[in-house]
């Protein structure tokens, strides 16, 4: 496990018609204020990375589709220092994954038809 990183299982609200999927509270593990929210299409097979943000909090969520992500850190002073992570994020599995500054973060779209990411970063 990565030094600061944050997997949260997310349960569901299943209702008739459909479900409510939450995202982030103010009183959540990882809320570091809001900055911006946007979704991104990760096309199957699509590799994007690496990234790393000097000051950005993100939190990510999948509620379409399946996506993989893989970080590093490479943050010298943790003590962590260049061990990586692999969590995938989907439905089935809903989870916020926050990651916090610094910390290097890939990922590939899984699923066949649509895969959305919602990120809420602080910045």
């Amino acid at each position: 496990m990565i030094n600061g990183l944050i997997l949260t299982p997310i349960e569901p609200i299943n209702v008739s018609g459909g479900s409510v999927l939450r995202v982030i509270k103010e009183s959540n593990p990882g809320y570091d204020g809001f900055g911006e929210a946007y979704f991104s299409i990760v096309n199957f097979g699509t590799i994007r990375g690496w990234k790393s943000h000097k000051e950005m909090t993100l939190n990510l969520v999948v509620p379409v589709g399946d996506i993989r992500f893989v970080m590093y850190d490479g943050r010298k002073n943790s003590s962590t220092y260049r061990n990586f992570q692999e969590a995938v994020l989907s439905r089935k599995n809903y989870c916020r994954l926050t990651i916090p500054p610094k910390i290097w973060v890939g990922f590939q779209g899984l699923g066949k038809s649509t895969n959305l990411l919602l990120n809420m970063a602080n910045i």
